[in-house]
């Protein structure tokens, strides 16, 4: 089948277009307002752009609490969500008013980081300080402005458990990062690990 996106005419019962770009991991957010507030959300358009400088970035549907605290503060977190921690990160995407903190709506412990006034899950096994470098509203064709907000970081400091190293390196088996699929979906990327080298030429 072969359908255009202006029309949208897939005949399914659901658009297949984030289905197809999956999966995803999550960036599990964390902000804080400028009222002192603290916030904690999932992203599943969430990824590394750089590697030098290391940088990663989330984008918003629309403008919410993660991206309005992030550009008037400069600072956020990124942590890992893992397969122990899908029940607490499933509960902090409740859509609740500005000022409510997800932290103890999830029943999560936040710690400041060391680096940036931004919380960041305790629980987690791994987790990113990011100050912000840039936020965009990317544009479509015809210069049609799309409803999304994306909010670039490079970190600046990196927490990891020792729990999930082994032999020198994270062992994805231990983590079992947690990736969005389409729809209702999610996979647990520690559950099929295999390695491929790059060919040399």
């Amino acid at each position: 089948m072969f359908y255009t996106t202006d029309l949208n005419q897939h005949g399914l019962a659901h658009d297949p277009f984030k289905a197809i770009v999956a999966p995803r991991p999550i960036g599990w957010i964390g902000t804080k307002g400028r009222d002192g507030s603290l916030n904690l959300s999932p992203y599943s358009f969430f990824n590394i752009v750089s590697d030098n400088p290391k940088m990663v970035m989330f984008s918003s549907s629309t403008p919410k609490h993660s991206s309005r605290n992030a550009e008037e503060t400069g600072v956020f977190t990124a942590s890992l969500v893992s397969r122990n921690l899908v029940e607490p990160m499933n509960a902090s995407s409740a859509p609740v008013p500005y000022g409510v903190n997800e932290f103890d709506l999830a029943g999560l412990t936040p710690k400041l980081g060391e680096l940036v006034d931004a919380p960041y899950v305790a629980e987690a096994y791994a987790a990113l300080e990011c100050k912000v470098t840039e936020v965009l509203r990317p544009k479509g064709l015809n210069e049609t402005m799309s409803e999304s907000v994306i909010v670039f970081g490079q970190v600046v400091g990196i927490h990891l458990s020792e729990i999930i190293v082994r032999d020198g390196r994270i062992d994805m088996a231990l983590a079992k990062p947690v990736a969005r699929m389409g729809y209702m979906d999610y996979a647990d990327g520690g559950s099929d690990v295999f390695q491929l080298q790059r060919p040399t030429r």
